[in-house]
């Protein structure tokens, strides 16, 4: 069965084919026919694509235009040119989507209908990023592959057995039977995160208490018990929790009432400023890029050096209340973009937590190794370096129902 994965991001687009069949099929990761990445912030104006299979690499320098337009003619790469590796479009058998908000309703993935686009479309209030790109995906599958299956597997569904002490917030209970609650998010990557773990450990999931940090532009932590989210710092939406690359992450309430009340900002205005304008990005005036942080670092930018500075902080001490949810910690996990790539994120991040006896190699940790453990022998915790596969684990769902 060919799997065409489609991973939809705030800053890119990734999307993969594998072949899954009964014998194939591994425990954690299979290789790809074909993967394609779209990076909608390469330069202002200029979309950069790229798409790798076995054989051949093609890079672009593509004119911006309508994302759809963009995903179609990547899309088109699947059977046309050097990188073809299908011959047309019905070779594929179906379509796995991360979709990020599926509310109280989608507690695990589903086969995409008329009912569940609909029910992705009105969740978009909750996730105005993400889930109107996801949206476009599956419109766009529509458009070039006709009727093909599509899957929807949502990032909320590793989280749907929060208990509810990690579930409501402290306002009038009547807004929690409306719907409004902790969700959380990035559970593709957490739950795949957790399984790897277990696996380089050769221990069992239901025995380990794990923290994983999906750290990337977008971050968030899971508490994880018996092989379940039972605590997380993502809530209502993807902005509560961490300092993120252009979020601010768990800010006092009282800063947007006073900036609506006194400053005379619009709603519009307290949306761009707190997911586009904040985080590393707006402490630092640089960039929402940690790799430009760090630089900036090394040439004496204090305010750079202030923004990572508030990042680790932040970092730790959430780090500490996800132990506390699990009174106790066996294993912390980091994953994403800046926690499988950034030394300097990990040691800063663990030398916080040497009181109870972690310890890191400093030598694996600089190698920024993956799938693997970078403690020291005498280490009380493990902690992993392991890089996230959200799209084999939305493929290995995908082939599930399917099938």
């Amino acid at each position: 069965m060919k799997i065409l994965v489609l991973n939809a991001g705030s800053s890119s687009q990734k999307s993969c084919l594998y072949e899954i069949t009964e014998d194939t099929l591994p425990d954690h990761f299979l290789q790809l026919i074909w993967e394609a990445k779209v990076d909608w912030t390469h330069q202002q104006n200029v979309v950069e694509l790229k798409v790798k299979t076995q054989g051949a690499i093609l890079k672009e320098e593509l004119e911006a235009m309508e994302r759809s337009s963009i995903i179609t003619h990547m899309l088109n790469t699947l059977w046309n040119g050097e990188t073809q590796v299908i011959e047309k479009p019905s070779d594929v058998d179906g379509v796995g989507h991360r979709v990020v908000h599926g509310g109280e309703k989608y507690r695990q993935s589903v086969q995409i209908t008329p009912e569940v686009k609909d029910a992705i479309a009105e969740l978009s209030i909750f996730a105005p990023i993400h889930n109107p790109i996801n949206l476009e995906g599956i419109e766009a599958i529509a458009t070039v592959f006709g009727e093909v299956p599509q899957v929807a597997v949502f990032d909320t569904a590793f989280h749907a057995q929060l208990p509810l002490a990690a579930t409501v917030y402290p306002i009038p209970y009547q807004w929690f039977e409306k719907g409004i609650r902790r969700y959380g998010f990035h559970g593709i990557s957490h739950r795949y995160c957790a399984d790897r773990a277990a696996q380089i450990l050769e221990r069992d999931l239901q025995e380990l208490r794990l923290v994983t940090c999906h750290l990337g532009n977008g971050c968030s932590l899971a508490a994880i018990q018996n092989g379940h989210s039972i605590d997380t710092t993502m809530g209502f939406t993807p902005l509560e929790g961490l300092m993120m690359g252009s979020r601010s992450g768990s800010v006092d309430p009282g800063i947007l009432i006073h900036l609506l009340r006194q400053e005379g900002f619009s709603a519009d205005q307290l949306d761009e400023m707190l997911n586009k304008s904040s985080g590393l990005k707006g402490v630092s005036g640089v960039s929402a890029d940690l790799r430009q942080i760090l630089a900036a670092i090394s040439e004496n930018n204090a305010q750079a050096k202030l923004a990572f500075d508030v990042y680790i902080h932040r970092l730790r001490a959430q780090i500490g209340a996800m132990a506390a949810s699990l009174k106790g910690l066996d294993v912390l996990v980091f994953t994403a973009g800046v926690g499988e790539n950034s030394p300097e994120v990990r040691a800063a991040a663990c030398e916080g937590f040497e009181f109870l006896g972690l310890r890191i190699d400093p030598e694996k940790n600089a190698n920024s190794p993956k799938d693997q453990d970078i403690s020291m022998p005498d280490s009380t915790i493990r902690v992993l370096v392991i890089q996230t596969q959200e799209d084999w684990a939305i493929a290995q769902e995908c082939w599930q129902i399917l099938r």
